[in-house]
């Protein structure tokens, strides 16, 4: 049996990747949707000290540390065996967030973030991952407007960090162009999702 394909979807706050990868996900009914970070119980709960906007006092250095513990342990747990039983994944966020976030943003460099997240999973890496672009501006004003999402403590932050967050994945396109693609997000729910689906059946057809 072959292995699963692994698809992770990234993107700055409000770019609307959780709405896309949750219709895409009941497009493909086969595929596991999860999301980081969290998607099993240990994860979940490193999720909540994280984003838990108490912590304000939190080092990004412990930041990024804790996001390496809860990818571990989620990929562990739930991504390898669930290709290694031949079944796809969709993943909200991975790897790319924490060098984005906590590399580039938070100033620790993406190559030492790339480092300790290399030692949390080994060689697995998605085939694909779709970046969802968008002004920080105008995915601000999306999560201000939408009452029902979670606000957690990076939602909190200055404009200035967003402009970053978004400048370090623009960073990543140009260091991983062979497995990065990039989607405008400024459109529709309708035109995001058509383009992300189009370019997801078409990795999942070359298995």
């Amino acid at each position: 049996m072959n292995n699963g394909t692994f698809i992770t979807f990234e993107g700055p706050d409000g770019a609307g990747k959780t709405t896309i990868i949750s219709m895409v996900a009941e497009k493909l009914n086969h595929a596991l949707l999860t999301r980081e970070p969290g998607g099993i119980d240990i994860a979940e709960q490193i999720r909540r000290v994280i984003l838990d906007k108490e912590n304000t006092a939190m080092d990004p250095r412990t930041e990024a540390l804790l996001y390496a513990a809860a990818r571990r342990q989620h990929l562990i747990e739930r991504v390898k065996p669930a290709l290694e039983a031949g079944r796809d994944v969709l993943c909200d966020r991975f790897v790319d967030s924490s060098l984005a976030y906590q590399g580039y943003a938070r100033g620790l460099g993406i190559d030492e973030v790339w480092s300790i997240n290399q030692f949390a999973v080994e060689n697995l890496m998605p085939e694909l991952t779709i970046y969802f672009d968008i002004e920080p501006e105008l995915g601000l004003t999306r999560i201000n407007k939408n009452k029902g999402r979670e606000i957690n403590r990076l939602d909190l932050e200055n404009l200035e960090f967003h402009h970053k967050v978004r400048k370090g994945y623009h960073l990543l396109l140009d260091r991983f162009p062979e497995r990065i693609v990039k989607i405008d997000a400024s459109g529709t729910v309708d035109e995001v999702f058509k383009k992300t689906l189009q370019i997801v059946e078409k990795k999942l057809a070359e298995k």
